[in-house]
């Protein structure tokens, strides 16, 4: 513990706390600018610390970028986990009206992630295929525990295909609406629940 000047004592963050804190910040600027004009001395700066330190904790600016899309992608998994015995068309829209009010809050950060995968860029193609494959597993689960669909679900290689297809749709869905396309997020829901639904549909 070491006081500042106002008197008060300002606790020393762990290993932990700090890097969370600096992937915080991270989110926030990538979100509200483009990866290009994002700089790790502004992250510092706003995070209260030196840029060698941030570079201890990511050595380059792209590994920052990638662990913050890590960070954000697990948030969002947990933000649309399923929810037992809440029929899947229900939890569908409410899932994807979460997942869309985050793409439009956070458009930079979306692009950029989804540039960078289609460069070939490593760090963020690890990343993304660690949350797709995240992504596909919650899906499948919550349809395997629904009797819409049931558990005969779970031993098609067809629908793991068709969830796998429909989360390219959807990104490339969500690319072009950011490109402004003429579509409110209602539409733009709307259309990626029926593109699912109208495949998996018994």
């Amino acid at each position: 513990m070491a006081a500042n000047q106002g008197g008060r004592t300002r606790r020393r963050l762990s290993t932990e706390e700090r890097r969370e804190q600096l992937l915080s910040v991270g989110a926030r600027l990538f979100s509200e600018s483009p990866y290009d004009d994002v700089w790790i001395e502004q992250v510092a700066e706003i995070a209260g610390v030196s840029r060698g330190l941030l570079y201890h904790y990511f050595p380059t600016k792209r590994d920052f970028f990638a662990a913050v899309v890590e960070r954000e992608s697990e948030r969002m998994l947990r933000m649309t986990a399923a929810v037992p015995g809440v029929p899947v068309r229900e939890q569908l829209a409410a899932g994807l009206e979460t997942f869309l009010e985050y793409v439009q809050a956070h458009a930079h950060g979306y692009r950029a992630f989804h540039r960078a995968d289609a460069a070939g860029d490593r760090a963020v193609r690890r990343v993304y295929q660690r949350a797709l494959a995240a992504q596909e597993r919650q899906i499948l689960a919550a349809l395997v525990a629904d009797p819409e669909f049931g558990p005969a679900f779970e031993d098609r290689p067809e629908v793991r295909l068709a969830v796998r297809g429909w989360l390219a749709f959807t990104t490339a869905v969500c690319l072009e609406w950011l490109c402004g396309a003429e579509l409110g997020r209602g539409q733009v829901r709307e259309l990626c629940t029926r593109a699912l639904l109208g495949v998996l549909a018994p």
